[in-house]
This record gives structure tokens, sequence and C-alpha cells, in this order.
């Protein structure tokens, strides 16, 4: 599959996240975490970005952050290698410390800024561990937690100049709203805003992706141009990707939404939907027999796992040669 397209413009808001290199520690002591902090604060001010929330975890860390130059490559760029640097220099390694490049997503901030940063505020404790404690003692390990820009949040003595709270503690009125919104969160749970991500890379409704794609894409960069394509073609109704899908594997459609239907159909039915209905996860399980989004997701990632397969392959391409017509009528 093509990878996401990096969607810049200036005062876009964005959800960025980077894994340790096969999932290792990128963090090894407090040093670490003070040179991150001290780089991430530096890089802020050199690119002139918007720094709303962070957290460091073991292997990965998390930021919301808004770029008022449209310049996110750059600026992660320079934080990343400037950091593996130090890891490297430090730990006296060599080589790749993250895991690829940075995954990214595009954020409609007026619909999902203020649950994004809940869902980032919240990671140290939705570990398996913490998962086991009641939520009250949960509550006491957030707010004891010091490598995340919740402690600002939680009061204006402990804030630091490189986060800009404001702008989230005024969508719920004040610190304190703020956090009872956290609190409920891990008492509660929370509604996993991830199932309304669109083609891969947009984190928002359709009037959000509609903007997009009518005010960025169509005049922005074609450097990666598979995602591109795939975004500004016309979406494709999901019933018209099912009947596609159906003709081509010689499938009754009813057979199609069957649970008990071939996982590589599905799969296959699966993915065109998710890159060319434009739909999120969530919808495609109601539309194929009423699962949940992470079966959605599985059989999408099964399928990934079979593509070396000629038979699938060609099955595939079949599929998607046909509803890239459709896109162009």
């Amino acid at each position: 599959m093509a990878r996401p397209l990096r969607i810049q413009y200036p005062g876009a808001f964005y959800h960025v996240m980077c894994r340790g290199n096969e999932r290792r520690k990128i963090f090894l002591d407090d040093d670490d975490r003070y040179r991150f902090v001290k780089l991430l604060a530096e890089s802020v001010a050199i690119y002139n970005v918007k720094l709303y929330a962070y957290v460091l975890m073991n292997n990965h860390f998390h930021l919301v952050v808004q770029t008022v130059r449209a310049n996110l490559s750059e600026f992660m760029r320079r934080f990343n290698i400037s950091y593996t640097a130090w890891f490297n220099f430090h730990h006296r390694t060599c080589g790749h410390l993250y895991q690829g490049r940075y995954k990214s997503l595009l954020v409609d901030a007026d619909n999902y800024l203020l649950e994004l940063s809940r869902y980032v505020h919240l990671n140290p404790v939705r570990s398996e561990k913490m998962s086991k404690c009641e939520h009250i003692e949960r509550w006491r390990y957030l707010k004891m937690y010091p490598w995340s820009s919740f402690v600002g949040y939680l009061s204006a003595k402990l804030s630091v100049k490189f986060v800009a709270y404001d702008l989230i503690i005024n969508m719920v009125g004040n610190r304190r709203a703020y956090q009872r919104f956290l609190f409920d969160g891990i008492r509660d749970g929370v509604k996993d805003i991830f199932e309304d991500v669109r083609f891969q890379t947009i984190l928002g409704g359709d009037a959000f992706v509609t903007m997009v794609t009518n005010e960025y894409l169509e005049r922005g960069s074609l450097r990666e141009q598979p995602m591109y394509r795939d975004m500004v073609v016309r979406a494709i109704a999901p019933s018209e990707v099912i009947a596609c899908c159906a003709e081509v594997l010689s499938v009754e459609i009813s057979k199609i939404k069957a649970r008990s239907s071939c996982g590589v159909i599905r799969g296959i039915v699966a993915d065109m939907l998710y890159r060319y209905s434009g739909i999120n996860q969530r919808e495609i399980g109601e539309l194929l027999g009423g699962i949940e989004y992470t079966a959605v997701n599985m059989l999408r990632c099964r399928l990934q796992q079979k593509r070396h397969d000629p038979v699938i392959q060609s099955q595939y391409a079949r599929v998607e040669r046909k509803i890239r017509r459709l896109c162009e009528l």
C-alpha cells in the first residue's frame, strides 16, 4: 500500500507519534528524557511550532502540534536527528533509533483536539499493568508522572513556556475542568477517536476532509503520488465498491457481508472501502455484518501479510483497476 501523504499548510494541527526500532526503548534513563524535552523545546522555538501536548513512554512518544509555517517535516527531521545523535553518543550505540518515519495525522482541531489531548495525556495509565489498577490509583499515578505536558495542565506553577496550554484549557473553561475531563476518562473510559481516521492520514469529519482536499491537496505537493490520487479522485459510494469487488471476485454480495465468508475476500473489500470510499473502519465494520472496527483492522492486516501470494496479488490488482476506472468517470 502507498505510504500516507504528508499534508502541510499554515496553521495545520497534527498528532505525531514515533516508535523505537523493533519496539525497543528510546529512553534508557532520565538523562535521555531530559535531553529529549530540551531538544523538543529548542525545535519548537526554531521552527515556530505550537506544542499543545506531549508524552514520553519507554519506547515511543506522542506530540500534538500546530505548524504556523507549514513545516512539520522540517521540524520533525531536525528534532529526530538531534535526539538520535544524542542517544547514540550517550549510550555508545549507532544506527537507527526509530522504526521508520514518524507517523502523523492531520487533525480537525475544532472537533478532535480536546479528545486527542486526553488520549495523549492518558498514555501513562493505559499500559496493561496500570489497567488492572483502580481508577483512583491510576489517577494518582498520572498526576505524578513527570514526562508529560499534563503537569502543566494540573497547575500553572508547573507550566513551561514551550507548551501552549490556553487553547485546550479554554475549550473546557479552566484547569480544574480539564482535570475533571481526564479523571472522567480514566473512570469511565473513552471513545477510540482513531476509528474516525480517513485515508490513513486525516482525523476529521466529512467537512474537514472536503476542505483539505479542495483547498490544499489539489495545488499541493504531488511527491507522494499514490496516496494523493486516492484522496483527490471522486469518492466511490460503499455500495459501488462492494459491487465491484463482488463482480471481479465472482462472489455474491450477501456472502461478502457474511462473517463466515473468506477472510481474503473480506480483507480486499475492507481495504478498498477504506481507500476509495473515505469511510472509517467502524463504518466498514457495519457494512461487513456488524463487526467491530478492530476486526476490520485485523482483516486488512492479514491481507497485507498474504499480499506476496500471486493469486491474492492478482485478485487485489483486478479489483483496484476496476474501482480506479470508476474514480475517473
